[in-house]
């Protein structure tokens, strides 16, 4: 049987997590690239993700298109707010429950595990799409000049920050 006391640290975990990623989405807007021996933002103070990259990135069909969709993978899509929001009703449904604590104890964790599979899909969704970054900054360094200097990782470092939050890795090794 799940206590109220239970029912209170799930949902402490579910905000403390809401708040985490909101946290390191802040964190992306002090990414920067080199320039021209010249430090950019790549996320400006508008809503786009990478604009800051634009004025020479549309220099390059391939790179503004590249840039182009990586700012349409950056918006949220129906499918996210629609989990969110199903497991979200899911939880706050069961602190309205009357019923016996088996139904209760469901609503909360079919909650939970839509919210923790949303944040897991949004997650992966969002470290794909900076492939398309990457690849606008790789077309236009081909056959533009002046060169764009971008490494995720060692801009994060300088900053002494890690976007990316938690690092894991795994590894196997079999012997016979």
């Amino acid at each position: 049987m799940l206590h109220l006391s239970a029912m209170k640290k799930i949902s402490l975990f579910i905000i403390l997590t809401f708040f985490s990623h909101h946290t390191l989405s802040i964190e992306t807007c002090s990414r920067t690239a080199i320039i021209n021996y010249q430090e950019v933002l790549i996320d400006t103070s508008s809503n786009e993700k990478g604009e800051g990259l634009r004025f020479y990135l549309e220099k390059d069909e391939i790179a503004k298109k590249y840039l182009d969709e990586y700012q349409e993978g950056t918006k949220i899509g129906w499918h996210n707010a629609a989990l969110g929001t199903l497991g979200t009703g899911s939880i706050i449904a069961s602190l309205f429950t009357n019923d016996d604590n088996s139904k209760r104890e469901g609503l909360v964790i079919v909650g939970a595990v839509l919210i923790g599979v949303n944040f897991f899909v949004a997650r992966t969704l969002e470290n794909q799409n900076e492939d398309n970054l990457l690849k606008a900054i790789e077309e236009y360094n081909k056959r533009n000049l002046p060169k764009i200097y971008f490494n995720p990782e060692s801009s994060d470092e300088d900053a002494g920050q890690n976007s990316q939050g938690y690092q894991i890795s795994l590894g196997k090794s079999w012997s016979f």
